[in-house]
């Protein structure tokens, strides 16, 4: 009988081994809280057997890629067509770190890392919605179309400005370029001095313009000169004349020096006829109307005996320097060399006030007395 008893122990136990948990907590608390406690949990382990389960066993036929690339980095997110997320990659999560994650290559791991379960899932059409300026665009596209998907579209959602906000204006600045002239004064006849300044600039844009104004003055204002005499006595250049006491040569050079001052194009004819003894000027240049001696005190020849003295001029307006010919022409008329710059020199300086934000520009300019500051 004791045996039987022990036996029977033994099943219940077995028995009581095998009830379920809520039968076995029923005991040890409250019946519907250890019940209520019971059903969360297993709800819980269903919910999450059902997310985890479910992506892989559900077939999706259809989705959306959404890839979106920056300079930085790539994403590519796969949804259905109803939004919500299956899968997605990045050029983090495929092992690139650093500069090496806006690279297309890095794009196209990320791609075939977020599509290569879905076509296991049956997905073989999608739309593909490209976002971004990223070099990742096209890459990443390429090695979805080589994992065998179809696009049923492909559309760039990548935003773009409609003119966009009104830009605001730039402010307007109430004080204007002033060009002025401060300093001015005449120390000979063929030597005028003039001081000017031009404000307010910019930094930097002074000495631009600084430069830019030097060259000009120097290489492009325009002067008036005599470019070809002829005398019948004169056998040569270098020759002599009796009763002159200047050389033929020095008469030219002396021409060269005058000064005229004209506002008319093209070739005026000139003349000196005078009778010795005489001191010969500029002043005995016999000059269409047209044309202005700026210094009639200017040296020419000095006749010592009483002969005459007959020189034909061409006068001619141009800029820069010209080279007489070599080649003398058979009519004795000879061509002088000329330097047609009024301007003899200029120089500019620069002087910065405001923080040196801001800059006046003082230019100085000596010219030959054609060139003045009514000119200017």
């Amino acid at each position: 009988m004791q045996e039987t008893d022990s036996c029977f122990q033994k099943k219940r136990f077995r028995m009581k081994s095998f009830v379920p948990i809520r039968d076995i907590n029923r005991d040890r608390g409250n019946p519907s809280q250890v019940l209520n406690q019971e059903l969360l949990k297993r709800k819980t382990h269903v919910h999450n057997a059902r997310i985890g389960s479910n992506k892989n066993e559900r077939r999706i036929p259809k989705g959306v890629i959404h890839v979106q690339a920056s300079f930085n980095k790539t994403i590519v997110t796969v949804t259905d067509v109803r939004g919500r997320v299956v899968s997605w990659a990045s050029a983090g999560t495929s092992g690139f770190r650093g500069t090496r994650k806006g690279t297309p290559y890095a794009a196209q791991a990320a791609a075939f890392h977020a599509i290569r379960t879905l076509v296991d899932q049956g997905m073989q059409r999608a739309e593909v919605m490209i976002k971004g300026p990223g070099l990742g665009r096209d890459a990443a596209l390429r090695a979805i179309r080589r994992n065998g998907m179809l696009f049923s579209f492909v559309r760039d959602v990548t935003p773009m400005p409609h003119n966009g906000c009104r830009p605001p204006k730039k402010r307007r600045s109430t004080r204007t370029l002033q060009w002025k002239c401060v300093e001015s004064r005449v120390d000979s006849k063929r030597l005028y001095y003039g001081r000017f300044v031009l404000s307010p600039l910019m930094k930097g844009q002074a000495d631009t313009i600084g430069i830019a104004m030097r060259r000009a003055l120097l290489g492009e204002i325009e002067g008036t000169y005599i470019t070809r005499a002829k005398s019948e006595n004169v056998l040569h250049e270098y020759s002599t004349i009796a009763g002159i006491e200047e050389s033929v040569h020095e008469i030219f050079r002396n021409l060269k020096e005058i000064v005229l001052r004209s506002n008319l194009y093209g070739v005026r004819d000139a003349s000196i006829c005078v009778r010795g003894p005489k001191y010969i000027t500029a002043q005995d240049i016999i000059s269409p109307p047209s044309v202005e001696i700026v210094d009639t005190t200017q040296h020419i020849a000095n006749l010592t005996e009483p002969i005459s003295l007959f020189i034909e001029l061409q006068i001619k307006r141009d800029r820069g320097y010209r080279m007489k010919s070599t080649k003398d022409s058979h009519d004795g008329s000879y061509h002088l060399d000329i330097v047609s710059m009024p301007v003899r020199n200029a120089n500019h300086s620069i002087h910065s006030y405001g923080n040196e934000k801001q800059e006046i520009l003082f230019l100085e300019i000596w010219t030959n007395g054609s060139f003045t500051r009514s000119t200017l």
